[in-house]
């Protein structure tokens, strides 16, 4: 039971980080479920649900559907929305019920596409995973299916790959100069910008929900990539000052710190998406008990107010809200990550 969680809340889970990668672009949104995961994620995980319209449906799986394997049902009803809704295209995602019963989501993506004339693809979720897996299996679906190469690149032009709100609810990000933003994955964005993320000349992985797609299309286009502020070429000791969240964001906050007062922090990565995301000093939990163990020394701690409850008395705690962890609780206080004086003040 190392995992389990008795006072933490879990993380954001992964069909919401499906609905959220994706919630800008034009795309109509079906998750196959009876009807839990939609409401969750509207309730809970979406900041921009009031004033931005998106086309995100539950299928509304019944007993008799998830025992018998109704598929023509399933398609008949995505085939008739998409006649009156008219997306850029169409992505399915999974919940527990036809993960356990082995729906067929790629041959159904296949016959959807073929009746619509949409394109069609399936994201990989099960709702037993966190935020992270969801979003970076939308993001890397999506360039895998809709992008093509660039007939010419744009001088100087960036990639950000995984914002979110989920991460990256009000932060800024500022380029060099000369550098100019092709796309954004995709926050405060369109699909039109986003379907032009080939003609850059550099990828800039915000999060680690974007470092998937960042892969591929290194692969796939050339396009070369580096994490947020190239964290990990800061060199950084083991301490006794923790920082506790998503790796590449905790990574990037300690790596400023040490930079603008030599003070370190060591990460504890507490979201499931790790690899070469992780610096000597860092480590990877999951699960409450984990996370308190690893905290159990602590000087000082950076994260969410709720791993405060978790943490031990003596340490110096700083709240810095993520909206993934603690949904609306502190949105009023989630600061710019960017601005790193904001929310850290050295002693």
């Amino acid at each position: 039971m190392k995992k389990a969680y008795k006072i933490l809340p879990v993380y954001t889970g992964d069909v919401s980080g499906f609905a959220s990668a994706l919630y800008e672009l034009g795309g109509m949104l079906v998750i196959h479920d009876p009807s839990g995961c939609n409401s969750t994620y509207n309730t809970h995980d979406e900041v921009r649900w009031y004033d931005q319209e998106a086309l995100i449906y539950i299928s509304g799986l019944n007993d008799i559907d998830a025992i018998t394997g109704n598929d023509g049902k399933f398609i008949n009803d995505i085939v008739r929305a998409a006649e009156d809704m008219k997306p850029e295209f169409i992505a399915l995602a999974n919940s527990p019920l036809p993960y356990l019963n082995g729906t067929d989501f790629k041959g159904i993506s296949k016959i959807v596409e073929d009746r619509t004339g949409l394109p069609c693809f399936y994201v990989k979720t099960n709702a037993m995973h966190d935020y992270t897996v969801g979003a970076s299996e939308a993001f890397l679906a999506f360039a895998k299916k809709m992008l093509e190469p660039a007939d010419e690149k744009i001088k100087g032009g960036i990639n950000i790959l995984g914002n979110t709100p989920l991460d990256h609810t009000n932060t800024g990000f500022v380029i060099p100069e000369g550098k100019t933003i092709v796309s954004d994955w995709a926050y405060k964005t369109s699909l039109e910008e986003v379907l032009k993320a080939p003609s850059a000349e550099h990828d800039l992985v915000v999060s680690s929900t974007g470092l998937a797609a960042a892969k591929y299309m290194k692969e796939a286009f050339g396009i070369p990539y580096e994490l947020m502020g190239n964290y990990l070429d800061v060199k950084r000791e083991k301490s006794r000052n923790y920082i506790v969240g998503e790796p590449v964001i905790s990574g990037f906050i300690a790596a400023r710190i040490k930079e603008r007062y030599g003070t370190d922090f060591n990460v504890i990565a507490a979201t499931e998406i790790t690899d070469g995301l992780l610096s000597d000093c860092d480590r990877k939990c999951h699960g409450e008990d984990e996370i308190r163990e690893a905290l159990s020394d602590a000087e000082v701690i950076i994260g969410d107010p709720m791993f405060e409850l978790i943490s031990p008395k003596s340490a110096k705690f700083i709240r810095l809200p993520h909206f993934a962890m603690s949904g609306r609780l502190f949105r009023k206080e989630i600061p710019d990550l960017m601005r790193l004086e904001d929310y850290y003040h050295e002693p």
